[in-house]
């Protein structure tokens, strides 16, 4: 939804749809949308859960390809192991980051491990976290593929008066993730205690907001925002941020790109041409394999290829 008042903070707020992944996992998706297809190079913004896994359930997100982009996967909860076409074997938990470059290309697979699953675990497993695709400037577009994970201690976090604000990726307040990002972008996971405030600096042209969970206010504007909308914020003015009850959010954004993006399943590019030479590069079985994971998902029939900006 548009917002209405020329005066307000928020250029619109966009509600998320629900994504099947296959096997009965559904995320939330609130980028790319028919209101808004990017926040600065986000172009993917998937929640995860919040889920409890019974019986035989569990995360399986076989092998599949990407190109032109990096994600960023950050969790609240559970637990998911990350295999690579380089070879990568990583467990991601709470608090941690992995940042997977794809540039040229790269294949990789999401699973549950294998101590968080039936009959090893000793309790109903669970999951809750953050997934987005982040868009490479056109220069590294064709990087090499490259993984990289951050343990909760190496991403700085800060608190004052009721505010604690942990940079998952890129600069705010002064403050700068290890995290190695190809641009100019904000990332970054902010908890408010009851009636505490926090002003929203606008040092990235395009800015939005995430409420992950409780409620959120935003001074200027009426009205509570809930849990699983993204307020996307109009450019140019520091945002004041608030909560009557407590609410946990994550901010995102950064520099727009001037050349046009375009997705096709799970690729990106500045070109047309290259998403229909990845195509045929999966189809062909042309991408390296993951090493102890031989499952694949094959390239969709049908998808429609949107052009995101």
């Amino acid at each position: 939804m548009d917002s209405d008042a020329s005066d307000s903070p928020i250029d619109r707020v966009i509600l998320p749809s629900v994504r099947d992944l296959g096997d009965g996992f559904t995320v939330r998706r609130a980028l790319p949308s028919a209101q808004r297809r990017m926040v600065g190079p986000f172009v993917f913004f998937d929640q995860m859960g919040p889920v409890a896994f019974t019986g035989e359930q569990a995360l399986d997100v076989r092998p599949h390809p990407h190109i032109g982009l990096a994600t960023l996967t950050y969790l609240l909860d559970g637990e998911i192991m990350h295999r690579d076409s380089l070879g990568s074997v990583q467990a991601i938990r709470p608090g941690e980051v992995n940042w997977m470059t794809a540039g040229r290309g790269i294949v990789h697979s999401e699973r549950t491990p294998a101590e968080q699953r039936a009959p090893n675990r000793q309790a109903p497993g669970t999951l809750f976290g953050l997934q987005t695709w982040i868009a490479l400037p056109t220069a590294q577009e064709e990087v090499a593929p490259e993984f990289l994970h951050y343990t909760a201690d190496q991403v700085p976090t800060v608190t004052d008066a009721g505010v604690s604000l942990t940079v998952v990726a890129g600069t705010t307040d002064g403050i700068t993730s290890p995290v190695r990002t190809f641009s100019d972008l904000i990332f970054a996971d902010l908890v408010l205690a009851p009636g505490a405030t926090y002003a929203f600096r606008a040092d990235h042209a395009e800015r939005a907001v995430y409420v992950v969970t409780g409620s959120l206010r935003v001074v200027g504007q009426e009205g509570i925002f809930a849990a699983s909308q993204l307020v996307v914020l109009k450019p140019g003015a520091t945002t004041v941020l608030s909560t009557d009850t407590g609410v946990r959010l994550m901010l995102l954004g950064g520099e727009p790109f001037a050349e046009k993006r375009y997705v096709y399943w799970n690729f990106v590019s500045s070109r047309p041409e290259r998403i229909e030479q990845a195509k045929e590069d999966w189809r062909a079985g042309r991408f390296a394999s993951v090493p102890g994971d031989n499952a694949f998902i094959p390239l969709p029939s049908d998808p429609v290829g949107l052009r995101l900006k």
